[in-house]
């Protein structure tokens, strides 16, 4: 029987690569298929028994705290440590040190993963390691720190983004820790500190033994919104298949809907209407007449008017796109949005809360 781990979650980001849509919204509330990201988290390491969960994040983290509470809704305890100022990713796990009793994992908010959780705690165990790292392989190494590992899985090098006539391996950290409670002795209080370059690196100096756990699930880091959007058109495609609907909505008889999509309640989605998945609709939107919704992201409460076409898009809440406006590929508009009759955006667009002529 494996030993239960408490889990420190790292969300006190201010997700400015992720915005506008993070303008209102803190990152680990973005939704995904219509329920915060943060909720999806929960619920993965929740199923790998782990259930104490501290969530390190800043001091204006009201809207985690009005949703989550203590976690009982959710099958979870969370407890809150609060940030004064941006710590860093060890600096933050300093902070919750006083909640910490044993070996834990820490889980970078950042990401979203199908890493077997459950097989990385057996491997920690059996090597007794200072800590383990969940590696994943990317296409370009050269953009990130590389770890490399000898045929053990032990680490032998820490590489920050190294040269391409350099690489070795395209391994990297994949923002997922399972660590011993001595390792908070080599994290200084009260200032900022990384893992990734202050406390792991050292650590390996002085031959402390550090491995690697090799993760071949999905993996991917949802810090921009292009991934943002891809996470959920993936998971879309993997687990939804069909049309989803949430609550009550009405859809006119001629309106055209194809899965896979998740349709929020109190939606509306009027004659002629094309809806093509992989799509989410959040509650309480309008879709017009004729309007075509392609492979995009809704949130809540947005007015989606007469023959608008969005395509591959996201759109966050209380947006309105008007008449025959034309949302091109990989443009993201923030909260309340107004996008002008007859607007055509070009692809990549972002636009902040403003209105848009």
């Amino acid at each position: 029987m494996l030993p239960v781990m408490k889990a420190v979650f790292l969300v006190g980001g201010e997700g400015t690569r992720l915005r506008p849509l993070t303008c209102n919204t803190p990152k680990a509330m973005v939704p995904v298929l219509n329920r915060p990201f943060l909720e999806h988290v929960i619920s993965y390491f929740k199923g790998h028994g782990v259930v104490d969960i501290i969530l390190a994040t800043k001091q204006q983290s009201r809207q985690l705290q009005d949703y989550f509470g203590d976690g009982a809704e959710f099958g979870v305890r969370l407890t809150y440590s609060l940030e004064d100022f941006p710590r860093g990713t060890a600096g933050a796990v300093k902070k919750a040190e006083k909640f910490l009793d044993g070996p834990f994992v820490v889980f970078n908010g950042d990401t979203f993963t199908g890493l077997d959780l459950t097989a990385m705690l057996r491997f920690h165990r059996e090597k007794k390691p200072v800590a383990t790292i969940a590696l994943t392989p990317v296409e370009d190494p050269t953009i990130y720190g590389v770890v490399e590992t000898d045929k053990e899985g032990r680490v032998r090098r820490f590489t920050e983004k190294p040269a391409r006539d350099k690489v070795t391996t395209n391994m990297i950290n994949a923002g997922l820790y399972i660590v011993e409670p001595g390792i908070l002795d080599c994290i200084a209080a009260d200032t900022f500190f990384s893992f990734e370059h202050d406390v792991f690196p050292p650590l390996l100096e002085k031959g402390q033994a550090i491995y690697g756990f090799p993760l071949e699930a999905y993996w991917i880091d949802i810090g921009t919104p292009g991934k943002y959007l891809r996470l959920n058109c993936d998971l879309l495609l993997r687990d939804v298949k069909e049309v989803k609907f949430e609550g009550e909505s009405v859809v006119h008889p001629s309106a055209r809907i194809s899965p896979p999509a998740v349709i929020g309640a109190g939606c509306s989605i009027d004659r002629n209407a094309v809806v093509k998945g992989p799509v989410v609709i959040g509650p309480g939107c309008r879709i017009g007449q004729g309007a075509t919704v392609e492979g995009a992201v809704l949130w809540q409460n947005c007015e989606i008017g007469r023959r608008a076409k969005l395509r591959s898009c996201v759109i966050a809440s209380e947006c309105s796109v008007e008449p025959q406006s034309k949302i091109g590929d990989n443009c993201v508009l923030g909260d309340n949005v107004t996008v002008a009759r007859g607007t055509r955006l070009p692809d990549g667009i972002m636009v902040w809360p403003a209105k848009y002529k």
